[in-house]
């Protein structure tokens, strides 16, 4: 008789049939993760990202095909542009961290940077833990060249893989950002930043996470080094920046997510998420689970444009952005609103009620007066 399963291997097995049959789990990695985090009430995003299905051919079978992505050109010089900076043992990287966050730190003349080598997700996670332990003992400068950190997700583990982790002297852990966009004169494109920064503070969760199971724990800098090209060359530049704020935010809303397993219960038997289903049979799955559209999703999430059919046609307010929704409390569809503005439906003491027939008729008596 074979062994029972426990809870977390049902949840995989579980997973892995909505996947689809040997379809391979596509791993979740910090940028979809910070989306994910942004818009918690998405069941759908966090099951279809859970299971690790490629939401990309999800779209494109669905007949929604999305653009969302890196070019394959942006790919292509970011990676030469980090193999740049992390090229001699990582010995640019490790002096832009001392000289941006630990000045009063010895030079790092004699880094270590171990091997992270080790089978599978799991295998590496263990590797990377015992790398940082070590390297904490030990003192001295390390850098750990894309460690693997996991982190728990919804009840299901998220295998993540930072630029670089670098061990201060002082046994501090710094989580390393190289991205390709440049800095000119010594600043850069807000957006970009700010989500370099809610890609950070996912790291730093992940880290947190490792560090906590040391004794004692060592600390874990609120500070992230970003590295960019300088201006537009391809010279490394380097900036620290401040994640308190995303890392708060981004923990709350983690903790928020439905757990997958209460969400996989509630879909019928044989939902399945594979790309090589019908067209008919893939939309009833995906229409199972609940969605959370809002316009930040087109740059976001790959089934964005499927979600955005949907719920125009459902003529939900949410399409209108996520203010709005809020502001109309609990009318939920373009058609309830303006019901509420006729007067033909809805509570005259409600506050979007009220609010909506004041603004019908100002617009009434604009229209009047101009008409005039």
């Amino acid at each position: 008789m074979p062994p029972p399963r426990t809870r977390e291997k049902a949840l995989r097995h579980r997973l892995a049939e909505l996947r689809g049959p040997d379809v391979p789990a596509k791993a979740l990695d910090a940028r979809a993760l910070a989306a994910l985090a942004a818009n918690p009430g998405c069941e759908r995003r966090a099951i279809l990202d859970g299971a690790g299905v490629n939401k990309t051919a999800l779209a494109s079978a669905l007949g929604a095909p999305s653009a969302f992505g890196q070019s394959q050109f942006a790919l292509t010089r970011g990676n030469a542009f980090e193999a740049r900076v992390k090229s001699d043992g990582g010995a640019e990287l490790l002096r832009l961290v001392r000289e941006k966050l630990d000045p009063a730190a010895e030079p790092p003349a004699h880094a270590q940077v171990p091997d992270l080598a080790a089978v599978g997700s799991e295998g590496r996670t263990a590797r990377t833990a015992l790398a940082l332990r070590e390297a904490t003992r030990a003192g001295g400068w390390t850098l750990l060249d894309h460690p693997m950190l996991a982190l728990d997700v919804a009840g299901s583990p998220a295998f993540l893989e930072p630029d670089a982790v670098v061990v201060h002297p002082d046994g501090g852990w710094t989580v390393v950002e190289i991205k390709s966009f440049p800095l000119l004169d010594g600043s850069a494109d807000p957006a970009k930043v700010g989500a370099a920064a809610r890609q950070a503070a996912v790291y730093v969760l992940a880290l947190e996470g490792v560090a906590a199971r040391l004794d004692p724990p060592p600390r874990v800098h609120h500070h992230v080094l970003l590295v960019c090209p300088r201006d537009f060359s391809n010279l490394p530049a380097a900036s620290a920046v401040d994640i308190r704020k995303q890392r708060a935010v981004t923990a709350r809303q983690l903790a928020r997510l439905t757990r997958l397993q209460d969400i996989a219960d509630t879909l019928p038997e044989g939902t399945c998420f594979s790309p090589e289903l019908p067209a008919e049979q893939l939309t009833a799955a995906v229409e199972a689970v609940p969605a959370a559209y809002a316009p930040e999703c087109l740059s976001a999430c790959e089934l964005a444009f499927h979600c955005r059919e949907r719920s125009r046609t459902a003529g939900a307010v949410t399409s209108l952005g996520r203010s709005v929704r809020a502001e109309l409390g609990g009318l939920t569809t373009v058609a309830d609103v303006l019901a509420a503005a006729r007067g033909e439906t809805g509570d005259p003491d409600d506050p979007a009620v009220a609010a909506l027939r004041r603004a019908a008729l100002l617009r009434a008596e604009a229209l009047g007066g101009a008409a005039r």
